[in-house]
């Protein structure tokens, strides 16, 4: 971890609250907890390393505002046999692992998640999430004001400040550049399950699933966007 380093955009972008509407939308949408996911041209649905397509949790397209992000579309995935959380693994000069988004996690052979900013993301897949409820998401601008500790909201969001649970966290990229703060996800946040969904590993909910153990998560990306998976969860409780 960077503990010093300051990224290389001015902080905090403009921050927007995701609200879950209550209902199913009537036809795709780019904004969804579920749904079908909008994929640029040749990049698969990905899969677990135990072989399970991983479950899209939700996905977004990012406000105009967020600097070198303004437009990508953001995309979770997540396991849904593999619950934990994520331990970075830096080299010796403080920047994360070569493709660590591919990389073997304490425990792992390679990561139970995939975080990807799409930049040509068109037409949705044919396929929808099957394991949860589809449903649209709602991005307003708010004024994340921090705390008197310098925390922002603790809310779902992209944007503003994070409400950091710990220490803040920062990390260097792999091809050098300073990841940077976009979304956060807050503590325990549920994620409806569909009726008739496979079943969870034993002593797991079956009617909601949660993000690495329901950790708060901090999305932080590459800014040179030097591939599309470059982004690290950060997990904090």
């Amino acid at each position: 971890m960077v503990e010093s380093g300051a990224p290389s955009f001015p902080q905090p972008f403009p921050a927007h609250t995701i609200e879950v509407a209550p209902r199913p939308p009537e036809r795709p949408v780019r904004n969804s907890v579920g749904g079908r996911p909008f994929l640029d041209e040749g990049q698969e649905w990905p899969e677990c390393f135990c072989g399970e397509r991983l479950t899209l949790f939700f996905q977004l397209d990012l406000p105009p505002d967020l600097g070198p992000f303004g437009g990508d579309h953001l995309l979770l995935f997540h396991c849904r046999v593999h619950e934990d959380a994520t331990i970075p693994e830096p080299t010796d000069d403080g920047r994360l692992v070569p493709r660590y988004w591919d990389a073997p996690s304490e425990g792992y052979p390679a990561p139970f998640w995939r975080v990807l900013l799409q930049r040509r993301a068109v037409r949705p897949s044919k396929e929808a999430e099957p394991l949860l409820l589809t449903r649209e998401l709602v991005l307003r601008p708010f004024s994340d004001v921090p705390d008197t500790r310098g925390k922002g909201a603790q809310t779902f969001k992209v944007g503003g400040t994070p409400s950091w649970a710990q220490n803040p966290e920062h990390y260097q990229c792999a091809c050098g550049a300073d990841l940077v703060y976009v979304c956060q996800v807050p503590e325990d946040m549920r994620f409806a399950a569909r009726s008739g969904a496979p079943e969870r590993p034993e002593g797991v909910a079956d009617d909601f699933h949660t993000l690495f153990l329901g950790n708060e998560v901090y999305l932080l990306a590459c800014p040179e966007h030097c591939d599309p998976a470059a982004v690290w969860p950060v997990n904090q409780n």
